[in-house]
């Protein structure tokens, strides 16, 4: 759903209502309703706070369930580098999944 979508961003970002609002050029109150459910951004703005947080609005609007991490702006050097990190956090948590797995026999 659209309003916890962007409340579970604005969270993971570790960044307050006011200081969305401030970098969408929207009022506290603007986001705080788009959070509750009780008003819905404009297309317009819908793709801003999808560049904001550096993802789709497919994503924001749960028609595409997986977080897609957007490289834009990075050099094909730092792209690898962050697509390696990714694989290797992957393995890792295959291997706590099967410790934890081991551990419980």
């Amino acid at each position: 759903m659209l309003s916890e979508n962007i409340k579970k961003l604005r969270l993971a970002r570790g960044i307050s209502q006011v200081e969305l609002a401030r970098a969408l050029s929207v009022s506290k109150q603007c986001v705080s309703n788009w959070e509750n459910d009780n008003i819905q951004p404009s297309v317009e703005m819908l793709v801003r706070i999808a560049k904001f947080f550096n993802t789709s609005t497919d994503y924001l609007l749960d028609l595409d369930t997986e977080d897609h991490l957007c490289i834009r702006g990075l050099t094909e050097l730092q792209a690898m580098h962050l697509k390696l990190l990714i694989e290797d956090l992957k393995g890792a948590n295959a291997n706590s999944s099967n410790t934890a797995f081991t551990e419980k026999k």
